[in-house]
């Protein structure tokens, strides 16, 4: 089946159609018989109807010719959907009707007068070109509707190739759109793939003999013997690939759509696009993630996955053009990984929906083998069991995005992310994928840079993937020693923890029906016996003791900040004299200076305050860090203002009291979406109140913040219950952005005359 058949069947149908004109008297000027839809793009099909339409100008009668004309076409046994519309008609019917609108793009003339049908095509064009501003969102929610209604060509058991997402009828579409001048598309791979499918339909129809667009599990081999490829499964990975890429494209170009609509009428018209920075070589452009003019991708190895993790967090296009030059031209990552870039393949795996895109960009770009190899092994890998409504890639990208939104429930969320990446990375072994899985995991999380316990937990979450589900509905919960295999599987709260919103996360990507409130009960009830027998949970982090030697400047009231090379960023060691709102301050200074801080301890040491702060910045200037410090303690600076967020997280900060941690400070462990000012707004908070911070614990994992505050009275003690309660309050108002008034500047964060302030 090739472009050449749907042409000699076209051409066979175009002189049955002049003939049946001819015959019928029809007029030489002012009447013209046109194909449209498919007929017009001359690309019929083994058992395609004939669309085609008898038109005419206004005063032209065409009755006799209408009365007559269709008999040869019936009598030849064509099937044929025609209608008779003088040219103001024809208009008309595009103005209410999209779908006659798309089919008269491809008028093409069969008979009579051939200036009618230039005039006809040409009026059409205009006419979609004047409009499409107006009839674009229309058209847009008439895809929607249908894939949703159909669903997606990659991913559908039995595939609609004309209908589903990524199918032919998508193609058309696209070609509609680059009709309307407002956007372009990838022209040559689109045509590529569109005439491919072309040659799947035929293929099908051929087989199965009858006008069909669903290919039937009983027609692989054919449709495999016809397109001469080795088999059924082959058949099947052709088929789901060019419906990935047309889906691809139709993705980017809706977005391409939707951002040339939201653009005021002002701004209208060729110039070159603004760049907004939004990390380092990384910028914004037109609504896609481009490189910035500085960006350097040979001397750069985490620039693409920066790139990808910007644009997964801003729900942005990361361009095609951008993600396939960084796969050439960055350098290959350092094995193990450094942590900047674990972080960031983290922070992209987190992103929720954003992620969707994005990885179908790296997959299609190739980017992605350069991040992940191992990803060929479930690359539209067919599940065997028909509960799943994805193929195992996809699904594993779902089960990433519903993930994410229970990062704020586990200890470990970069540990959650990556676990939940690998889950189904073992199937299409031939042993059970769960433990063909996990060696492949654990290799994948040592390449990461894992430590050694966190490679732990990935792999023994791969492996026990199915174990809360498959115990829950198969044992008694009631017999000791169902729960007893769960802890002996298990053995720590942590990863009970991180096991049940994996669970979760992978049912919820797999079908609806796979998280009812039936299961979700069974397996919430295992957990909850399992995590009685473990214990409490995760034990927090204790009071840091680290002494270290106080200068004799510091001892005289000076302050000391010292940066020191660390693996892949800087260490910085701050200790001033102890006072409220110190932590605040260093907190503010290190916001401001835009340096990511991934980890920091701060504690109180004969009453200075002594600050350990782990950034991932390597050039790191302890004479402007003083400079501003003393900027944000003098208030010269309006911190509040100049760390003002665009808005509070999409995902609500966690804030919760652990009066089981100590007995004498009370401990405040606060989960939120990681960003600058993250540990200024928390101590802001709490020296607002006047609560000393005796210890705290500062770490980022993935997108998200887990920190842990040991808190007491500036005077020592402590937190009652009402003044705990008032704190954690007052944190979280200031996370979500909804906080009572800013701080005085002399109060800043948060502090202590006795511990760490």
């Amino acid at each position: 089946m090739t472009s050449a058949d749907r042409a000699r069947r076209a051409a066979e149908a175009d002189a049955l159609c002049a003939r049946a004109y001819t015959a019928s008297g029809g007029p030489d000027v002012g009447a013209a018989l046109v194909a449209v839809g498919g007929y017009g793009r001359a690309e019929l099909a083994p058992c395609s109807d004939l669309d085609v339409v008898l038109v005419s100008d206004e005063g032209v009668d065409v009755g006799e010719v209408a009365r007559q004309v269709w008999y040869p076409l019936w009598d030849s046994g064509t099937k044929l959907d025609h209608s008779v519309r003088t040219m103001p008609e024809m208009v008309g019917a595009a103005d209410t009707d999209l779908k006659v609108a798309l089919g008269l793009l491809d008028v093409r003339h069969l008979a009579g007068d051939p200036n009618l049908t230039l005039r006809l095509r040409t009026t059409m064009l205009a006419h979609w070109r004047r409009g499409s501003r107006d009839r674009l969102p229309a058209l847009r929610d008439l895809v929607r509707s249908r894939h949703e209604r159909v669903g997606e060509l990659a991913h559908l058991s039995v595939p609609d190739l004309k209908e589903a997402e990524g199918g032919i009828r998508d193609a058309t579409v696209l070609k509609a759109l680059v009709a309307t001048w407002l956007v372009d598309v990838p022209h040559v791979e689109l045509e590529r793939g569109r005439v491919a499918l072309l040659d799947v339909r035929d293929a099908v129809q051929e087989a199965a003999g009858r006008p069909t667009d669903r290919v039937a599990p009983e027609l692989w081999s054919e449709v495999a013997h016809r397109l001469d490829l080795d088999d059924a499964r082959a058949a099947q990975v052709h088929v789901r690939e060019l419906g990935r890429r047309i889906a691809h494209i139709s993705h980017l170009t809706w977005r391409r759509v939707d951002a040339v609509l939201a653009e005021p009428a002002s701004l209208r018209g060729p110039r070159r696009p603004p760049m907004a920075p939004l990390a380092p070589g990384v910028a914004l452009s037109a609504g896609e993630v481009v490189l910035a003019r500085t960006a350097r991708p040979a001397e750069d190895p985490l620039l693409l996955l920066r790139a990808a993790a910007a644009a997964a967090e801003h729900d942005a296009v990361l361009a095609p053009p951008t993600a396939a030059r960084l796969a050439r031209e960055t350098a290959p990552l350092a094995e193990p990984w450094p942590t900047e870039a674990r972080q960031l393949l983290v922070r992209l795996l987190a992103s929720g929906r954003g992620l969707r895109g994005v990885w179908e960009t790296l997959e299609e770009t190739g980017a992605l083998h350069g991040i992940l190899p191992e990803w060929e092994r479930i690359r539209l890998l067919p599940h065997a069991s028909a509960i799943h409504r994805f193929t195992v890639d996809r699904h594993v990208v779902e089960t990433c995005v519903e993930a994410s939104s229970l990062i704020r429930h586990v200890a470990r969320p970069d540990v959650l992310m990556v676990a939940a990446l690998l889950h189904d990375i073992g199937k299409g072994s031939l042993t059970e994928h769960s433990v063909a899985g996990e060696p492949i995991a654990r290799r994948i999380a040592e390449r990461l840079g894992f430590a050694p316990d966190a490679v732990d937990l990935v792999a023994r979450l791969v492996r026990w993937h199915l174990l809360l589900a498959e115990t829950a509905t198969t044992r008694d919960p009631d017999d000791p020693a169902t729960v007893d295999l769960v802890v002996s599987r298990l053995e720590t709260v942590e990863t009970l923890d991180l096991l049940l919103a994996l669970t979760e996360a992978d049912a919820r990507a797999t079908a609806p029906k796979a998280w009812s409130s039936w299961r979700s009960g069974l397996i919430r009830d295992l957990a909850r016996r399992a995590r009685a027998a473990l214990g409490s949970g995760a034990p927090l982090p204790p009071v840091v003791t680290d002494d270290v030697a106080l200068p004799a400047a510091v001892r005289a009231g000076a302050v000391s900040i010292e940066v020191a090379p660390a693996v892949d960023g800087s260490r910085v060691t701050v200790i001033a004299p102890d006072r409220v709102g110190l932590l605040a301050d260093l907190a503010a200074t290190f916001a401001l200076a835009r340096l990511p801080v991934r980890a920091a301890r701060a504690w109180s040491q004969e009453h200075h305050g002594v600050s350990v702060w782990e950034l991932a910045e390597t050039q790191v200037d302890p004479g402007v860090l003083r400079q501003r410090y003393d900027a944000v303690v003098e208030g010269r600076v309006d911190v509040a203002r100049r760390l003002r967020t665009g808005g509070p997280s999409t995902l609500e900060p966690a804030v919760a009291v652990r009066p089981e941690a100590s007995d004498q400070a009370t401990v405040l462990e606060v989960r939120t979406a990681d960003r600058p000012g993250v540990v200024y707004q928390v101590c802001a908070a709490l020296a607002a109140l006047d609560v000393a911070v005796r210890s705290a614990h500062v770490d980022t994992l993935g997108p998200q913040a887990v920190d842990v505050f040991y808190l007491q009275e500036a005077s020592a003690g402590a937190l009652g219950d009402a003044r705990a309660a008032e704190a954690a309050h007052a944190v979280r108002a200031a996370l979500s952005g909804a906080g009572p008034g800013q701080p005085p500047q002399s109060t800043a964060l948060s502090g202590s005359p006795s511990g760490a302030g």
